[in-house]
């Protein structure tokens, strides 16, 4: 059997919570579980983060999925309905969706559900991506209130620039301005800002990335964080070439040698969800010490130094992120994102589970 493999860990995805939820205070967490729980399974993490107080995906299908697993807490939609359609499963579901455009507020007031829902308003106050006009909030939020399908409204927005240096502030305090007649609940805070940014914690906050032990920031590492890697990605050594001063290996040979070398070969390529855009360089593990790849990665392989590792040879394990080797340190090196990585582990990967 091909070596590859993920790891995943329901036990660090439950500390992971609980590290959201002591930065939380008396805000209510919706753990952010879209995209198969950036890659680690929507059963698992439904699992894992069951002592959430409520879940946030995505697709009507993913929400479907998690009542079907007997979730129970409030779900929330994060792009809201995709067309009037769906409104009636909303209700059925009790499913919360986010109403960020006239047309959502065209279909609730044209096909109200069999029972009202409880909706999140979302206002752009900078990102320019989902949102309505801050300066349209009075009439938006006195539009919302007025339709008989609705039972409750939470104001919503979110940041650009929380795991930046430009902050929050520039968003937030015209959102709050703006929002703080309606004397409505809020939310904001995604992961970043509720790690850093406490004035941004409202009714509501969203956690996402730092549920899998990723940081949200480049100058501050997960363990600092206090969090653990959920995800591992393993494989082994399946090959040992040995180079000659001049000689490349891989793909455009895209890497040469200055001396005589060993070159691990790995069972492990973009196929698999590994970057191809990693350059030489980018860290791995073998057999516990730290090596780097080398050349172009490949659709099923790839290449790793073997000049500090001499015990290591055909059969050697490899972790490509997780336990030992931070995912923020590969993708930084791969000129990527965590977010990235997790969430491409690719279907052909077997995944065993740990507690």
């Amino acid at each position: 059997m091909r070596p590859i493999k993920a790891r995943i860990s329901i036990g660090a995805m439950a500390h992971n919570l609980r590290v959201a939820r002591s930065h939380a205070g008396a805000a209510r967490v919706f753990a952010v579980i879209k995209a198969n729980a950036y890659g680690h399974g929507l059963s698992r993490a439904r699992r894992a983060l069951a002592a959430t107080d409520g879940f946030a995906v995505l697709t009507l299908e993913e929400a479907a999925n998690l009542r079907l697993m007997g979730v129970e807490q409030p779900i929330l939609l994060l792009e809201g309905m995709f067309g009037a359609d769906e409104i009636a499963t909303c209700a059925e579901l009790d499913l919360w969706p986010v109403l960020h455009h006239a047309a959502q507020l065209d279909w609730l007031q044209h096909q109200p559900p069999s029972r009202p829902i409880r909706v999140f308003l979302k206002f752009d106050s900078g990102m320019h991506r989902l949102g309505f006009p801050l300066a349209e909030h009075a009439a938006i939020v006195a539009r919302v209130q007025s339709l008989p399908g609705v039972a409750g409204v939470t104001l919503m927005t979110h940041f650009a620039q929380a795991d930046e240096g430009a902050g929050v502030d520039w968003q937030l305090q015209p959102f709050l301005r703006e929002m703080g007649s309606h004397h409505l609940p809020w939310s904001s805070a995604n992961s970043a800002a509720l790690l850093r940014y406490p004035e941004t914690l409202g009714a509501w906050v969203r956690p996402g990335l730092v549920l899998y032990g990723a940081s949200p920031f480049t100058d501050t590492t997960a363990e600092h964080l206090g969090l653990r890697p959920a995800m591992t990605l393993l494989s082994e050594i399946i090959s040992v070439q040995t180079l000659q001063a001049g000689e490349g290996v891989g793909y455009g040979q895209m890497f040469r040698a200055d001396r005589t070398m060993r070159v691990g070969v790995v069972a492990c390529g973009y196929a698999d969800g590994y970057p191809r855009h990693a350059l030489t360089g980018t860290p791995v593990l073998v057999n516990g010490r730290l090596s780097r790849t080398l050349g172009r990665v490949s659709m099923d392989m790839l290449c790793v130094d073997l000049s500090e590792c001499a015990d290591a040879g055909v059969g050697s394990p490899v972790v490509l992120w997780g336990e030992g080797l931070p995912v923020d340190a590969v993708a930084a090196a791969a000129g990527t994102s965590s977010y990235e990585l997790l969430c491409a582990l690719a279907a052909r990967v077997p995944v065993d589970e740990t507690e």
